[in-house]
């Protein structure tokens, strides 16, 4: 199954989800997937505005993103553990995404050399990613948030309430090319 997943390590949703994928993968399923950078701060931007790539200094999870990106694309071996790491930083640990230092002991704990991805990232190829992939997913798919699962035409966002349920996952996406029920939400979630 191919399938692509967005993700902003701002969303603890996108967290749950994330958790549940690279699990799969880790399993070896059959599963070619591709991660897409969506950018929760440009998604929450008003339309009168510039996009927050074309002023990326202190926008909410950009620094974190372009560190996920930079990974992704040319350590695509570290990448499942820095993506984990870079959600436990924000998540688990209560740190600061804007902290470079925080990225950087993230992305080392994960075994990536924050020198070599901060040198990535000052190139600003990342960032011009991170606003191609997230502009794709708005225009193609009408994204608006994260974890957004898409396959072929069909895109569904998707909010998992636990970490790295791998069983909640393959109901998911047994359920993603099905097109007749729009929107189903509990009202309350007994915990």
């Amino acid at each position: 199954m191919k399938f692509g997943v967005t993700f902003d390590y701002l969303c603890p949703f996108a967290w749950n989800a994330h958790e549940a994928v690279l699990a799969g993968l880790a399993e070896g399923r059959p599963w070619k997937v591709d991660f897409l950078a969506f950018s929760l701060a440009q998604a929450h931007t008003s339309e009168d505005d510039p996009a927050v790539w074309y002023n990326p200094a202190g926008q909410s999870g950009l620094d974190a993103l372009q560190w996920g990106v930079a990974i992704r694309d040319h350590w695509p071996e570290l990448f499942g553990k820095a993506h984990s790491a870079l959600f436990a930083a924000r998540h688990q640990h209560g740190l600061d995404l804007k902290d470079t230092q925080v990225l950087a002991d993230a992305v080392s704990g994960a075994g990536c050399d924050p020198d070599e991805v901060a040198k990535v990232v000052s190139t600003g190829e990342p960032l011009c990613k991170i606003a191609g992939e997230h502009m794709m997913a708005v225009d193609q798919w009408m994204a608006f948030g994260v974890p957004t699962f898409i396959t072929g035409d069909q895109a569904v966002f998707i909010r998992f309430m636990e970490r790295g349920r791998l069983d909640d996952l393959d109901r998911a996406l047994q359920l993603l090319p099905w097109n007749r029920l729009n929107e189903y939400k509990h009202t309350t979630i007994p915990r």
